[in-house]
């Protein structure tokens, strides 16, 4: 299998620009996060008054009145049209390296990192259209910039046909499933970290006093974070589901307690509980954030520790 040099080098072309285009929508949310003004609550109870929230509601998505939109919300709109545009130039950049490939481009570590943001980026679009969470954009869209640069610098991987291990229809069946869990994974980890932020500025307003006040209020990023879990969750589950069957193809046993099968079930134990915790015994706030946020660490500890460092039957994963 023949791999097209043009189309992999501009699929590498397509990344750096995504990436790039990535910091300049950072740095908008991040102006927008910084500049745009937080009701006090004597211009709440004039909101109350002429009809709007009481007192006690969270100001969170307010700007400043005035003739046209702040210089904050304009960069915080401009922010969100180059995200879009990353995400144009990101996908550019996978479905170039499928047809450069002539197989499913996810098949080393810098290609399912490529596949893993984009479904991050796109996951983060789809709920700001739902919710008022754009100047949280920042925060969301840090770790993928970070993981994209080391995507593409130190586990970069040149455009190859996959090893005879990887040839298989489960690859994009069993990969894909987890690409998509994992992306999705990532904005709840980072709302359970914002929200351990917000209880604790809230508590002690000497704490994250430049950050917290611009937070939604904690009960917000509560329910975010447990609603976009549930949804990722199910998918998770089908990945494991369709490794283990993989697994039985591939090595004859559907679990063998691989370094990788047992951190990516360690991983579901932590979240099935985090969802059973939330829906039975009522566990809210700063405990349910903290199991959410140490569920995506081990995540993040079998993307890149395990395939690295650690010796097993998924080592190939690495390039």
């Amino acid at each position: 299998m023949q791999v097209n040099e043009t189309l992999s080098t501009y699929s590498d072309w397509c990344y750096g620009a995504a990436t790039l285009v990535y910091v300049f929508a950072m740095v908008g949310y991040a102006i927008e996060q910084a500049f745009t003004r937080t009701a006090k609550k004597s211009e709440a109870a004039v909101l109350v008054g002429a009809g709007g929230p009481g007192v006690d509601a969270p100001a969170y998505g307010r700007v400043e009145q005035g003739t046209g939109r702040s210089r904050a919300e304009r960069a915080g709109r401009v922010a969100v049209a180059l995200t879009v545009l990353g995400v144009v130039l990101h996908l550019g950049s996978l479905v170039l390296r499928g047809i450069a490939t002539q197989r499913a481009p996810w098949g080393n570590m810098y290609e399912y990192g490529m596949a893993t943001m984009l479904i991050a980026v796109v996951g983060w679009l789809v709920l700001m259209r739902k919710f008022d969470v754009r100047r949280m954009g920042v925060f969301v869209l840090t770790p993928v910039v970070i993981l994209m640069f080391l995507g593409g610098t130190v586990l970069y991987a040149e455009a190859a046909p996959v090893q005879p291990a990887l040839q298989s229809y489960w690859l994009v069946v069993h990969v894909s499933a987890a690409i998509i869990s994992s992306g999705l994974l990532l904005i709840p980890g980072v709302f359970s970290l914002l929200y351990l932020a917000k209880v604790r500025h809230d508590a002690d307003p000497t704490r994250f006093a430049r950050l917290g006040p611009k937070l939604p209020d904690a009960d917000t990023l509560d329910r975010l974070a447990y609603r976009t879990t549930i949804f990722a969750f199910p998918i998770y589950t089908f990945g494991l589901i369709c490794g283990a069957i993989w697994a039985e193809a591939a090595w004859g046993r559907f679990w063998g307690w691989d370094p990788k099968e047992t951190v990516a079930f360690v991983a579901w134990v932590v979240y099935a509980g985090y969802l059973h915790s939330r829906a039975t015994a009522g566990w809210r706030g700063s405990r349910a954030a903290v199991i959410n946020s140490v569920a995506f660490a081990v995540i993040v500890f079998n993307l890149f520790f395990v395939n690295l460092v650690v010796s097993g039957l998924h080592s190939y994963a690495e390039g």
